[in-house]
Formats: C-alpha cells, structure tokens, sequence
C-alpha cells in the first residue's frame, strides 16, 4: 500500500465509526501495520481532544491558581507558540472540578477560529514529519473535513470559503503521505439522523442538538429542535460536497445506505486492496 494515511469522513450517523474499523480489519488482514484513531481518541497524533492552550501570562496565573498542583500540571504540558498546551483529561481525578471548568473554556475547540486554525494546522504538518518517516498506514476517523466544518461553519457561522481554506490546509500539510479520503454517504439523511438519534443516549442528542442550534450557523438562521438540526446538516452537507470538489488528494464515495456491513466491507477491501488508487462513487 502506498499511502501513510485514510481518512474516513461523511455526516453523523452515515457509518463513519463502523467504516473506520472495517478498514483497520482490511489492512491488518492483508499483512498491513496501521493504527486506528477515532473520534475522542486523546492520543490522536494530528487533531486535539480535550487539551488545552494559554499563552504565557494565562499559563502563569493558572499555575499561581492552582499551586498545589502546579508539578502535575506543568509534567503534563506542551510548549507551543508563546505558550502552553496542556491535555486536561489526562491530569487525573484528584484535581479540583473547578480546574476543569476553568481549563476547558480554553480548550482549542473553544478559541477564536483563526487561533484554532493555526494551532490545529501546525499540529497536523507536525504529524505529517513525523509519519513520512515510518511505515505504518494511520486511520484517521472524522477530523479532517468534519472538525473544521463544525468549528468554523456551525460554531462560529463562518463562510464557506474560510472553512473550505482550512480543510486545503489540512490537505497541503498531508500531501507527503499520499493520503486517502473515504466519505460515507446517504441517501436518506433524515432516516439516518434520526436512527443515530434512536441508537445513541438521550444526552448525546441532546448536546448535539445544542450545539447545532444554539450557536453559529442555527442561531443566524433562527433553527431549533430536530428539524432544525436536520437543515444544518444539510447545510453541512452541501458545504462538504463543495469541499470534496475542491479536494486534490485521492478520494471515493461510497454509499452507505443500506448499512450492510458485509457488503460495505467488500467495497472497502475492493478499493483499498484489490483495485487500490481507483477513484469514483461506489
């Protein structure tokens, strides 16, 4: 195999979790070494999950704050453009709750989006060095198109262009690893929202729902419920469709409708193995 990396996106619910493990089955049994990172993953070697970021002066007056635990925290940290990175969630129980509710207002997914932009960018051609250099093929679930799409689009509103910018970003900072991008689509994104819906606990749907409705894109277009979180995602929709467009690295689109696990596997096998750098719908 000649790639370094697959990434694995498409909307909530559409199969990405299940499409991400199927090909980590796929190389392992083809003799392939490869690591899968999916969504939340606090070791993800390119994306942040729960860290994170204070410049200097903040940095200071966090460790005067809390200066019991000043040794555990600064162990735990990461220099990184005039400042500290630090992953929260790795710090242990014993840490006061208010560290925590202090801490993830500055999580990266909370910062400006410019801010974010460029720590998340920088993290990424970091990755990127560092992978070139082996031989292992990563997986990487939902954070290449879907994580800035979020943050930029339904987060803060922002246009397509600025999102789409950011995506090409990630993509120029990967080139190396002649990557391969795997989106899952459906047909009926109504059905398959709403059967996440059914599937998952009620908290997830309501966070979710939160988070499209009440901030960014929702908020400006004055949407709420279910039915509102259903034209957001189809506003995402479109934007990634643009985004794919827009994409130079090799792609395929494959069609996840009928959630046919045995049959989306020899999809996946016939374009990874059997007909590896074959474009196209599937």
């Amino acid at each position: 195999m000649d790639t370094k990396l697959i990434l694995i996106e498409g909307l909530p619910g559409s199969g990405k979790s299940t499409t991400a493990r199927l090909v980590h089955e796929i190389l392992m049994q083809n003799g392939i070494e490869s690591e899968l990172y999916c969504e939340g993953d606090l070791n993800h070697p390119a994306d942040y999950e729960s860290v994170a970021y204070f410049e200097n002066d903040q940095w200071h007056r966090l460790l005067e704050e809390y200066s019991a635990f000043r040794d555990q925290i600064i162990e735990n940290c990461i220099p990184e453009d005039n400042g500290y990175l630090l992953p929260y969630k790795k710090l242990g129980p014993d840490i006061p709750d208010t560290f925590y509710e202090k801490v993830s207002k500055k999580d990266i997914y909370e910062l400006p989006l410019d801010q974010n932009m460029k720590l998340i960018i920088n993290n990424w051609e970091r990755f990127s060095t560092r992978a070139a250099s082996g031989k292992k093929v990563h997986i990487f679930e939902c954070c290449f198109i879907q994580n800035p799409v979020t943050v930029g689009m339904i987060k803060y509103g922002a246009p397509l262009t600025k999102v789409r910018n950011y995506v090409l970003a990630l993509e120029n900072s990967v080139k190396k690893l002649n990557p391969i991008l795997i989106y899952i689509s459906q047909d009926n994104l109504d059905f398959s929202f709403r059967k996440t819906i059914k599937e998952r606990p009620q908290s997830w749907s309501e966070g979710f729902i939160h988070y499209y409705t009440d901030q960014g894109y929702g908020k400006k277009n004055h949407l709420s419920g279910e039915e509102g979180t259903l034209k957001v995602l189809k506003a995402r929709r479109q934007a990634e469709e643009e985004i794919l467009k827009k994409l130079s690295i090799r792609k395929a689109v494959i069609n996840n409708s009928a959630f046919d696990e045995h049959s989306h596997k020899a999809v996946l096998e016939k374009l990874l193995i059997n007909h590896p750098a074959k474009e196209g719908k599937y």
